[in-house]
């Protein structure tokens, strides 16, 4: 491996250089072998000797240590492009949507990509203060779900104005969440533990919905809201079948 080389795939840990070169690494055999399983376009997979799986780099441990994104190093490294794209007109009209604004933390937003998997959600749209969809630590925390569920990156008051489809917002103060009717189309929207709803997303809600409190914690975690509220609309659509 060249010195330009692995300086390229070291520089993928952070955001500036995923979006000037517009590619990310996946690492991990798990995740790797699934995503390759199911037809994910990589660009570039590095491995050891020791995976048995697909490549087009062989490269050494100790190479594969300098390169890792993390402390143990994994036996493959898998680079992909990244693709960028806006909701066409009207789309969020249509279908269930996760709309996270300014989710920070990059387990939270990889965890719930991989709760909009489970539960089947059209797609995720995160406002540009929320973690990066490509950061490793989302991708690890996604288990590959980031590959499979449609994301987009866009100012939610913008991409919000003009929807038909309800904009329910999850905050303290809204009806309670076992209340929510049937939906085939509404946009959920979850805030940060922090900060909660900017106003400027606040101003498109139809209406907000809560998680009733019974203890004293002050907040949920954003995930745990997110997987909360997936479930009481699923299972509000499913009794009315």
């Amino acid at each position: 491996m060249t010195r330009a080389e692995l300086q390229l795939l070291r520089s993928l840990r952070d955001k500036e250089h995923r979006e000037e070169l517009g590619l990310y690494a996946v690492e991990g055999e798990k995740i790797v072998s699934e995503l390759v399983a199911a037809g994910h376009p990589f660009e570039r997979i590095y491995a050891t000797a020791e995976w048995k799986g697909q490549r087009t780099h062989e490269i050494s441990e100790p190479e594969m240590a300098r390169v890792s994104h993390f402390p143990t190093p994994s036996t493959v490294f898998a680079i992909g492009r990244i693709r960028r794209v806006e909701p066409a007109p009207g789309e969020l009209d249509r279908g269930l949507t996760l709309a996270l604004d300014g989710v920070q933390d990059p387990g939270n937003v990889g965890t719930i990509l991989r709760i909009a998997d489970w539960f089947g959600l059209d797609r995720v749209v995160l406002s540009p203060a929320c973690a990066d969809v490509h950061s490793p630590k989302v991708i690890q925390a996604s288990m590959g779900s980031f590959a499979r569920v449609r994301t987009y990156v866009a100012d939610l008051g913008t991409a919000l104005a003009g929807t038909n489809a309800p904009v329910i917002g999850c905050e303290l103060g809204g009806r309670d969440v076992h209340d929510i009717p049937a939906l085939d189309h509404a946009v959920i929207v979850i805030g940060s533990e922090g900060g909660g709803l900017a106003a400027g997303t606040r101003s498109r809600l139809s209406y907000s919905v809560t998680i009733p409190r019974v203890g004293a914690a002050e907040s949920l975690n954003a995930a745990v809201a997110a997987a909360i509220m997936c479930d009481n609309l699923r299972r509000a659509a499913g009794k009315a079948k």
